[in-house]
């Protein structure tokens, strides 16, 4: 394959500039023929050889995770090469993301958007930037697009790590109702259809799922799900517009001191307290128009959504509070919205072709309450904390795109983000004092290189500046609310400075290679710790790593993929007393390998995971330890209409742990011996569950 001339650089600029992993996707019909449409998820050879930015940024195929199983609807973001999800609570609640040296929490430094809308929740009860996938229909699903690092001018809040961008397809070969029985009283009923007229569609889909786990305390996780989409136009000019509803309920077993479970005192599946668990809802509207021709691409969309939050959660039993326990109540009750617009057209510079990429973001939230309660079986004993939050983040950006010669292109970007917010105290004690008014604002500086050296291998150096947000009542608070001492405030915005150097390899369509080296460095971990209401003041850090990944098409009936991700995570400076230089949880090693495999109706496919052991501690006197986990699926076509699915998940029947935390807790047994003092340090975990299967049959109409 020839290098590209700088005319052809023209086109391509263009497209990869404007079909951004961040991008909306179009979802329109193109007639009353067209089927799934996926015109804004270009495959991996799209995001290749002459059109990709970075060694690190890509696109799942379709075919790969739609095929794979999902225990969960959020462990969809694995098809990020490096991505793990987990749980160490109920299914209701947010996963547990890792990348890139981060154990994200729910979402901290990895942004996550559906149908264009951020799920991350700044400033949320549970943990900030909090990204619940569970209101996903991952059937539905369209494409999955991912970057990673700071270094594009369009990537804001939460995506110093990475970004995945999710979109539903805008219409359905045809209707279909889906029925799925498994082990552990799980139960879903999904049903869905499209009908187009002209150039209009209307989409609908409902899903209603229920689950108990192998829990010693059922689950009992009742789950509805809803989208409703109407796309109107062509590919080249058109609308859409979405709305969703979700809403469920659960019981959760959270992790359990292990001292228990070796000692026998307690099941491997058994509860501390069986009154944890949640309730959450969330609605959604979403609108986009897009325009695009020779001469510019644009786009403009708008989004509202109304989400609710209860968690009642129970990690030290009775270390606080001997008497009553330490259960706690997290609330977040507000309504988002935002607005985006982006602009895309040619721009010669100095006889050069290129693109100037601008766009311009507005999201305000509207936290009617956020909140944090001591109870006991679910009923409210006291107050930590209240709040009423008003936020308003603006941002800017623009992005210039030039092909320097046929085998050198690069780009330079500018991206501005600026904060507003405003935290009124709810409660008497402390509310008054900790409330306030405040800003902050950031430049952010990009830049990359992508450099052909033979027509099979490009060379790519990014560099950049990002920054995630800090829950805002951590920028205002005055005095810590448990106990009443000053507190110290931490800034709303924390930046993050990244650089990577990668390459790419494609030798033939349907095999690609590519490798990164990366580094990131965190001015500091400054977090606001939502199960206690106030801030922690962490160190500065350095991150850095080596990714590669590996598609390879075995045949006309087999395809492989394999993804491995290495990464060392450290405070930078001299430890305080008592204190290591590991960033404690941070994931060093993620090996993920697939393999699918398609033959007439038949299709299977087998999924291996691995992460390795990682320290629990700054000192790394104690470490996790590393967890392999195989899910293997089939489906079989028997005929036009029905379609018959197995999945089995954790084949090997491991008793690994999906989740390892280290600190100190004293259960009731211990409160009655009297050997808890100030704590019991030890290993708390969340087992990953037993081999389960699970059954499905799809009937389209």
């Amino acid at each position: 394959m020839p290098p590209r001339s700088s005319c052809r650089a023209r086109t391509v600029l263009l497209s990869a500039a404007v079909a951004s992993p961040l991008a909306w996707s179009q979802g329109v019909p193109a007639g009353p023929a067209a089927h799934l449409p996926e015109i804004a998820v270009r495959g991996p050879r799209d995001a290749g050889i002459g059109t990709a930015d970075s060694a690190s940024e890509g696109a799942a195929e379709r075919a790969s995770f739609q095929s794979r199983p999902k225990l969960r609807p959020g462990d969809i973001v694995e098809a990020v090469p490096g991505v793990v999800a987990t749980q160490h609570s109920g299914d209701g609640k947010a996963n547990q993301y890792f990348l890139r040296g981060f154990n994200l929490d729910h979402g901290t430094d990895f942004a996550v958007t559906v149908d264009g809308m951020p799920v991350n929740m700044p400033t949320h009860g549970h943990g900030q930037g909090y990204a619940d996938l569970n209101f996903l229909i991952p059937e539905l699903v369209s494409g999955v697009r991912y970057r990673k690092g700071p270094y594009f001018a369009d990537d804001g809040d939460f995506s110093l790590a990475g970004s995945a961008s999710m979109d539903y397809v805008g219409m359905l070969d045809a209707p279909f109702a889906e029925l799925g029985l498994g082990a552990h009283g799980y139960r879903r009923l999904l049903a869905g259809g499209s009908r187009t007229v002209e150039d209009r569609t209307w989409l609908g889909a409902v899903e209603l799922h229920a689950a108990d786990g192998p829990w010693q305390v059922p689950e009992r996780l009742r789950k509805a799900n809803a989208v409703l989409r109407h796309s109107q136009g062509s590919p080249a000019r058109g609308l859409q517009l979405t709305a969703m509803a979700y809403q469920a309920r659960w019981i959760s077993t959270d992790q359990v001191p292990e001292r228990l479970i070796d000692g026998g005192g307690l099941p491997r599946f058994g509860s501390l307290n069986p009154t944890d668990g949640g309730r959450t809802r969330r609605l959604s509207l979403s609108g986009s128009w897009f325009d695009e021709g020779p001469d510019g691409k644009t786009r403009l969309s708008a989004y509202a959504i109304d989400y609710r939050f209860d968690l009642f959660s129970d990690f030290t039993y009775f270390l606080a509070d001997p008497v009553q326990g330490d259960q706690f109540e997290q609330v977040d009750r507000r309504r988002v919205f935002g607005v985006q617009a982006a602009h895309s057209r040619p721009l010669r510079i100095g006889g050069r072709e290129g693109v100037l990429s601008v766009g311009a973001q507005w999201r305000g939230d509207r936290i009617g309450e956020v909140g944090l309660y001591p109870t006991a079986g679910r009923a409210r004993i006291g107050t930590v904390r209240s709040d009423r939050v008003s936020l308003d983040l603006l941002s800017a950006h623009a992005q210039q795109m030039l092909q320097f010669s046929d085998r050198l292109r690069g780009y330079a970007g500018l991206r501005a983000d600026w904060l507003r917010y405003h935290v009124r105290g709810r409660d008497e004690a402390y509310g008054p004092v900790n409330g306030g008014r405040g800003d902050d604002f950031l430049l952010s500086p990009k830049a990359g290189l992508a450099w052909t050296v033979a027509p099979a291998h490009e060379l790519y150096l990014n560099a950049g500046t990002g920054f995630h947000s800090n829950d805002v009542r951590g920028a205002t608070i005055t005095a810590d609310p448990q106990t009443g001492d000053p507190a110290e405030r931490v800034p709303a915005l924390v930046r993050g400075r990244g650089a990577e150097l990668g390459w790419r390899f494609q030798p033939s369509d349907g095999v690609a290679f590519t490798a990164a080296l990366w580094q990131l460095l965190l001015d500091s971990e400054l977090v606001y710790v939502g199960d206690a209401g106030t801030t922690e003041a962490g160190r500065a850090s350095r991150r850095r790593g080596v990714e590669a990944t590996l598609r390879y098409p075995l045949g006309a009936h087999w395809r492989m993929e394999l993804d491995a991700a290495w990464s060392r995570a450290r405070f930078r400076g001299d430890a305080p007393p008592g204190e290591g230089r590991y960033v404690d949880n941070a994931a060093g090693r993620v090996v993920a390998a697939g393999i699918v495999w398609q033959r007439g109706p038949w299709t299977a496919t087998a999924r291996l995971r691995h992460m390795g052991s990682r320290a629990l501690d700054t000192t790394n006197t104690v470490r996790a330890r590393p967890v392999t986990l195989l899910n293997v699926g089939a489906r079989y076509a028997a005929s036009r209409h029905l379609t018959l699915g197995l999945e089995v998940f954790n084949l090997a029947d491991r008793r690994g742990n999906d989740i390892e935390y280290f600190y100190a807790s004293c259960t009731a047994g211990e409160v009655a011996a009297g050997v808890c003092g100030g704590g019991i340090d030890g290993r708390h975990v969340h087992p990953m569950e037993p081999r389960s299967v699970r059954l499905g049959a799809r009937w389209s109409f």
